[in-house]
């Protein structure tokens, strides 16, 4: 399971995404504990992704830790020395870790002050093994930071996943994207293909008054492969831009987007995941490169 934060500065200068995870996903280690038949607890491999977007670069750290490093409660999860927790009207997120592969310190709070909280949940998969469902889809920010020194306001957005098996059990690649729309209401489009089974889309608009409809989504566009050649796609109303390019992996990328929706011009967070790609043995060597694991001698898996 994991929870998703992503963020915008108002000035469009900075951005993030923070990741929560119980049972990373993207885990080689878990992966391998999985592989081998160990029937591995989630909580033996738990991470808190940060990744800051700045004029200045970008800042990423992933380091996963046992179940001898964390703690859950109904409203507090804490990884390490970092801590997400609800206190009834924002979710703070409370950063203190080091960035891979140089090590630079990242610390501080990012706060996110619901515009609506939503209580849907949705299977992506055709066997219900799969679901997702936004907490947040319109939200504020805060982000102050000791280290590195900024502190900005904008536009955040909330979500949760969660599975009863390895994404790459099901999936072949999904391309999500969610868009800000100009009456508070956030659009989102989930665009996901199987290794059994027809694709499977969904379009749905969260309104402001916590309602939602679904939308008939445009025609798949192509955009440009990116450095690992990954292909990629967004439905759009017409032709896509890229304008920044956020991440870029050889399984996972992520950007910002222009695009069309609902008749309307938009610009959104895009990610696209290919689940094959992921499960390959030279991107599973590639993994602990970006994401380290802080063990215990007595921890067998």
């Amino acid at each position: 399971m994991w929870w998703y934060v992503d963020a915008l500065s108002d000035d469009g200068k900075f951005g993030l995404s923070l990741i929560a995870f119980v049972g990373s996903v993207f885990s080689p280690y878990y992966a391998n504990a999985i592989k081998k038949g160990l029937n591995p607890s989630p909580e033996n491999y738990c991470a808190l992704n940060v990744a800051l977007y700045t004029p200045g670069g970008k800042l990423w750290t992933m380091t996963e830790r046992p179940s001898q490093s964390i703690s859950r409660s109904l409203n507090e999860f804490v990884i390490g020395p970092s801590r997400v927790h609800w206190d009834g009207q924002a979710l703070h997120i409370d950063i203190d870790e080091w960035t891979v592969p140089l090590p630079r310190r990242i610390r501080g709070r990012v706060s996110v002050y619901p515009e609506q909280l939503f209580d849907f949940s949705t299977p992506l998969d055709h066997e219900n093994k799969h679901f997702w469902g936004p907490i947040a889809p319109s939200a504020k920010v805060k982000v102050d930071l000791s280290n590195p020194d900024q502190s900005w306001h904008g536009h955040a957005y909330v979500d949760s996943n969660e599975g009863r098996e390895p994404i790459a059990n099901s999936f072949t690649e999904w391309d999500w994207s969610r868009s800000p729309m100009s009456d508070g209401s956030t659009s989102v489009l989930y665009d996901c293909q199987f290794k059994k089974g027809e694709d499977r889309l969904l379009a749905l608009r969260f309104l402001k008054n916590g309602s939602i409809e679904s939308f008939e989504a445009p025609r798949r566009k192509e955009i440009s492969k990116t450095f690992w050649g990954l292909e990629r796609r967004l439905r759009s109303d017409k032709d896509v831009r890229v304008i920044q390019q956020l991440e870029d992996t050889p399984f996972y990328q992520r950007s910002l987007i222009k695009h069309q929706v609902l008749g309307e011009d938009c610009e959104c967070f895009h990610e696209t995941l290919n689940a094959n790609r992921f499960s390959s043995a030279w991107v599973q060597k590639l993994l602990p490169w970006r994401m380290p694991r802080i063990s215990y001698r007595n921890l067998n898996f």
